[in-house]
């Protein structure tokens, strides 16, 4: 099903004759960086406790300005307050991605789009279990395993089924 709803930042991309509806959010690893420094996202992730959530209401991002799954330039970073210990603040941080993932597949099966059944992950969050135990818990569908960590390989399934799929030099399809 073709879904376009520019006000939440949602678009669709043909694939053969299927539509991959979805948005991207202005945060991720880009906020990572810039609050924590990539030096120290591995002894943060090693003190995440997925079982015991912050509390804290945090839509993380660099600057001002969202996309998906809301579409609002002047949309504010809400980091606030920022609590003494940098691993519960991490995980904080970490908690507002999966809230923001969490819209956005809500927002799409409102308009349309079929429920979530289970999601797929790739790139360098993936590997990273007690992010995935935190979006799981706040999305609330199972997790599966990639047949690829590599984002092209999924690209060119899709290409399968009628479109074509064209991978960067260097990357295996």
């Amino acid at each position: 099903m073709k879904i376009d709803a520019p006000a939440y930042g949602i678009y669709s991309h043909r694939i053969g004759n299927r539509y991959l509806a979805g948005g991207a959010s202005n945060s991720g690893g880009a906020v990572l960086l810039a609050l924590f420094g990539a030096d120290r996202l591995a002894s943060l992730t090693a003190r995440l406790r997925p079982d015991v959530p912050t509390g804290l209401d945090y839509y993380p991002l660099v600057r001002a300005g969202e996309r998906f799954p809301v579409s609002d330039p002047a949309f504010q970073p809400r980091l606030e307050p920022r609590p003494a210990d940098d691993g519960v603040f991490f995980q904080g941080v970490l908690e507002g991605m999966a809230m923001i993932e969490a819209t956005g597949y809500a927002r799409l099966e409102q308009l349309g789009a079929t429920a979530l059944r289970s999601v797929r992950t790739v790139g360098g969050g993936a590997a990273n279990a007690g992010w995935t135990a935190l979006r799981q818990a706040r999305i609330g569908v199972p997790f599966l395993p990639s047949r690829s960590e590599d984002a092209c390989v999924g690209v060119a399934r899709l290409g399968l089924f009628g479109g074509v799929a064209v991978c960067r030099p260097g990357e295996a399809a």
